[in-house]
């Protein structure tokens, strides 16, 4: 049964243990047999969740952002969908946080504060390249606002929540976004994602089929684009993907150790009776164990410079500056993040042998998990834009995917 907090459940409480114990218990099954998880999806609603990095003071959790990190990475150890699912939700209130004091600005943190939940409408399939701010989403002007036209994919989280962030172009090509709620009349969404991995985020297609937005619910940008600096949340959003596969990394380390110790059956060349005493499946634990802890250090590291974001702010206008450096370290630990995390979970087929590869034994998915979250924003892109900053002063690129 579903408990709701009088508060948003705060960092280092026992709450929090509890629900991510609890949402650990069925994670399994839940892969298995393919079931979405809206059950736990409630439960991090009614312990307000989404609010963590609110003040204290606003209903919020009060969390820093290293702090927000190490919750992603518990929660993608736990249920590396439900760690996943709310990266949208999380990159869209620390955007709100940023806005100057207004209703609207007051409406969103209540409604976060709720325990309500925001979801992504931003990408786009077809010709236009990845992570470009020109949308083929259309804002159209009406009596009263705008006529919203066009269909994202990749709208993870989306299905289990109760808004969206959006973004498109006007008719001059001018980009605007907006937070829409989805009970709009012609807004479907669609649980269609059909990735081998992270199978459960609701990670499909949302349709806008002329669908009304108020004028005070949309953001249009200076006229002169040129005054705006680096996107602020690039670097959050990215981080946030090392911090899922670290949680990956994580679970991959305690199935190895529970596999291995319930192993009976060793091969006739091995080094000990039982697998859990043989010295070379040991040191494959080690190693794995190692690599994951090491991807966590990595990453709560690399969130300490991202927290330096918001501090920067004045007016709601982050430091550029800081955002690169942010943007840079958060490149940088993708790189290595990736690569530890993906040889811990080969490795895991290492302790079981032929067994471990059991459909039933579901071992596989914490590669397949892994390796879908890397392929968003392949770090070959990431390690030459790296090189052209570091050897020619080329600064990284200013897009969604920095």
């Amino acid at each position: 049964m579903t408990t709701t907090l009088s508060h948003a459940v705060r960092p280092g409480s026992p709450e929090l243990d509890a629900l991510i114990d609890r949402i650990a218990e069925g994670t399994f099954e839940r892969e298995r047999t393919d079931t979405a998880p809206h059950e736990q999806v409630a439960w991090l609603k009614a312990a307000r969740v989404g609010a963590y990095r609110l003040p204290v003071e606003d209903g919020g959790g009060g969390a820093s952002l290293r702090e927000l990190i190490d919750l992603v990475i518990r929660l993608s150890r736990a249920d590396s969908n439900l760690g996943h699912l709310l990266r949208a939700h999380f990159g869209t209130v620390e955007d709100i946080l940023l806005w100057p004091d207004s209703a609207r600005r007051r409406r969103w943190i209540e409604r976060v504060a709720a325990g309500e939940l925001i979801g992504n409408g931003n990408n786009e399939l077809g010709a236009k390249h990845a992570g470009d701010f020109a949308k083929s989403t259309t804002f159209t002007p009406v009596d009263g606002g705008y006529r919203v036209d066009g269909v994202k994919y990749y709208s993870t989280g989306t299905l289990y929540a109760e808004h969206t962030f959006v973004t498109g172009v006007t008719a001059d090509g001018v980009p605007v976004q907006a937070l829409i709620t989805l009970d709009r009349d012609g807004l479907t969404v669609e649980d269609d994602w059909d990735g081998f991995g992270q199978t459960l985020t609701g990670t499909g297609t949302t349709r806008f089929d002329g669908v009304f937005v108020e004028t005070d619910e949309v953001a249009l940008p200076p006229e002169d684009l040129s005054t705006l600096g680096r996107w602020h949340v690039g670097p959050l959003y990215q981080h946030y993907l090392n911090a899922v596969v670290a949680g990956n990394a994580l679970a991959v380390a305690g199935d190895a150790a529970a596999l291995i110790i319930s192993r009976k059956r060793s091969f006739t060349h091995g080094s000990a009776d039982l697998p859990r005493e043989d010295p070379v499946l040991l040191e494959v634990i080690g190693e794995i164990v190692s690599l994951a802890d090491a991807t966590r250090s990595i990453v709560l590291e690399a969130a300490d410079v991202l927290g330096r974001i918001s501090e920067s702010a004045v007016d709601g206008a982050a430091d550029s500056a800081v955002v690169h450096d942010a943007a840079l370290r958060a490149s940088q630990a993708q790189v290595v993040v990736d690569e530890l995390a993906l040889r811990a979970a080969t490795l895991l087929f290492d302790v079981g042998g032929a067994s471990a590869v059991k459909r039933s034994a579901n071992l596989d998915r914490h590669w397949r998990n892994i390796r879908t979250v890397a392929s968003h924003n392949p770090t070959r892109f990431k390690n030459r834009a790296i090189g052209e900053l570091l050897v020619n002063g080329v600064e990284l690129p200013d897009n969604t995917y920095f």
